[in-house]
């Protein structure tokens, strides 16, 4: 018999009754019967319950066990009673009586209890993390995220793509984020970077003449910490294609996402058709360019209907160059008390609160009711009634500046109204791809133009639009939102040399700066470089979707906690003196 195991703890079944075997796992819970002692004992494939009574000669060993000890154990396997037998798991009609065990590692008192749905601090679970992952909600998310990958190779591979690995030591580059320097010690005072994602690699992969590229590719940001943001390092499925346009990375992207959501969706419905918004219409709408398309809500323009009304606040501000006045439609939401619940919230927003009007039935007909209602009056009342397409019961709110100082607080107010009224369908993934992206973002200070996406992305309208006002300019650029997050991010690159360096131009960089940070592309693009384009999708992202998680600390083996700290590998750590010496660094003191 092998040393450890003649079967795992979720193989014996009936037909094994009678049969002599060794199993090897953790204790998971332990039982005292009158005297008789049941465990649950744990791999990673399931679960087997065994059993030892007073006669038995290792009685007294059993007896000192304890939870999260790992044994090997040889027995009988028995049929359990039929009023006994547990359904819920594989070797639920079985039972394994023990004749033999063996301690393979005993355990301290645990600062996490394994068993069971207890709620530990993030410091517990992460400093011991080893722990933490023996849980089944975490054994389950992990081998989740191990079958979505298997799942993404499998289809690139069948619709033509190939995988190719591209460097972690490289130079940096402006992809939007801080950059993780790494200390040349064969040249001093010079830096790699690690790379926050393969963008100029896979690109030059495409002037290398390979047709279509894939990888699952680690990238790494220095970036604060969100629920869907990992301070690190992250992964995606990172892709590339030769002579495309924008549809044709939507038509070969999508069927692998679209696939990926009803094969690990738990049954939830998966879009069949996916829109395409402008980015325009996106912040419009839904106040976000990652908007969650599960809520029906649309936000619409009603400045017409307050400029030079009897309400002050909002006639006044309409007379301000770029402000207007935006419609939150809540349909259902017309009650007094729900229209208060909603001022509060924008009032912890940091707002001064929301106006709102709803509409109720009088009997002999329909009311206006608010503050709102009754300072513009009713033929104006009417007449927003009429825009958002609402009736008895329903209520609208307001909101109202410059669409960016306003925007974040309107879009989040959406999704909370559509959550509370019960508007947002819960079992659906719903998809959208966003497009149309402004090239460049002007800084709200200093007036500065800089790159508002990715800054190698070819222009709508090509160098030609680069001649007029960069903040009118669209880039080839787009988005995957799902449920209110960003799956995908891609662009139809910018192949063209003087483009390239003119779009670099407008946003602060010469010609001279180009030409030394992106020697490498540079170069290739003067050597017949193809019209080329792709995308990546946040591998980290999809699965704490697919796993119904709220945090995507839930679906990753070893995650950094909110400072970017492994605690239980006490990164990042100070250097040894002769590290430093090595590499000619010194530590200077931060100022306070």
């Amino acid at each position: 018999m092998h040393a450890y195991r003649s079967h795992t703890c979720a193989e014996l079944t009936k037909s094994n009754v009678g049969d002599s075997v060794r199993l090897s796992g953790w204790v998971h819970r332990i039982r005292d019967h009158g005297g008789v002692l049941f465990i649950d004992l744990r791999d990673h494939y399931g679960m087997t319950q065994v059993l030892c009574d007073p006669d038995s000669a290792v009685f007294s060993e059993v007896e000192k066990l304890r939870s999260e000890w790992c044994i090997r154990i040889d027995g009988e396997v028995k049929a359990r009673d039929e009023s006994l037998v547990n359904p819920k798991i594989p070797t639920g009609e079985i039972e394994v009586f023990i004749r033999d065990v063996e301690v393979l590692g005993s355990a301290k008192e645990l600062p996490l209890i394994v068993f069971g749905d207890q709620e530990y601090p993030e410091e517990t679970r992460l400093r011991y993390r080893y722990l933490d992952l023996r849980r089944e909600a975490m054994q389950e998310n992990m081998k989740l995220r191990s079958d979505v990958v298997a799942s993404i190779r499998r289809r690139m591979w069948d619709i033509g793509f190939r995988e190719y690995q591209t460097p972690i030591i490289t130079a940096s580059s402006p992809e939007g984020a801080r950059d993780f320097l790494v200390p040349s010690r064969l040249h001093p005072g010079k830096f790699y970077a690690l790379p926050q994602a393969p963008q100029q690699f896979k690109q030059l992969i495409m002037v290398s003449g390979f047709d279509k590229y894939f990888q699952i590719a680690p990238c790494f940001r220095d970036e604060d910490p969100r629920a869907d943001r990992s301070p690190t390092d992250f992964y995606q499925l990172d892709m590339e294609m030769s002579f495309v346009e924008q549809q044709d990375v939507f038509d070969t992207i999508q069927p692998v996402i679209k696939g990926l959501f009803e094969e690990f969706g738990g049954g939830k419905a998966v879009d069949e058709e996916w829109e395409q918004i402008s980015y325009r219409d996106a912040a419009l709408w839904y106040g976000t360019d990652k908007p969650d398309l599960r809520n029906p809500i649309k936000m619409q323009d009603v400045s017409e209907h307050f400029r030079g009304s009897g309400f002050a606040i909002f006639a006044k501000l309409l007379e301000q160059d770029g402000t207007e006045i935006r419609a939150i439609p809540a349909p259902t939401g017309g009650s007094r008390k729900f229209c208060d619940r909603m001022n509060a919230f924008a009032q912890k927003e940091g707002l001064p609160g929301m106006g709102y009007i709803f509409w109720r039935d009088q009997g002999d007909g329909m009311e206006a009711a608010g503050p709102l209602a009754k300072n513009i009056g009713p033929e104006r009342t009417e007449a927003i009634r009429e825009q958002l397409g609402l009736g008895v019961g329903d209520a609208a709110f307001f909101l109202g500046g410059k669409p960016a100082a306003f925007e974040r607080v309107a879009g989040k107010a959406r999704v909370t109204i559509g959550e509370e009224l019960g508007l947002t369908d819960e079992n659906r993934f719903a998809f959208a791809w966003i497009v149309d992206f402004p090239m460049y973002e002007a800084d709200e200070e200093s007036g500065e133009i800089d790159f508002s996406h990715n800054p190698f992305s070819m222009p709508q309208g090509g160098i030609e639009a680069l001649e007029g006002d960069p903040l009118k300019v669209l880039g080839y650029q787009y988005d995957l939102s799902c449920n209110g997050y960003e799956l995908v991010s891609g662009a139809i690159r910018n192949h063209k040399l003087e483009t390239m360096i003119k779009a670099f131009e407008l946003a602060g960089y010469d010609e001279a700066e180009v030409r030394k940070r992106f020697g490498g592309m540079v170069g290739a693009f003067q050597y017949g470089a193809p019209p080329h384009g792709g995308c990546a999708a946040g591998i980290d992202r999809i699965v704490m979707l697919l796993a119904d998680e709220q945090n995507i600390r839930e679906v990753i083996m070893f995650p950094m906690n909110q400072r970017a700290e492994d605690l239980m590998m006490n990164a990042p750590s100070e250097p040894a003196s002769d590290q430093l010496m090595e590499l000619g660094l010194r530590v200077l003191p931060r100022e306070e």
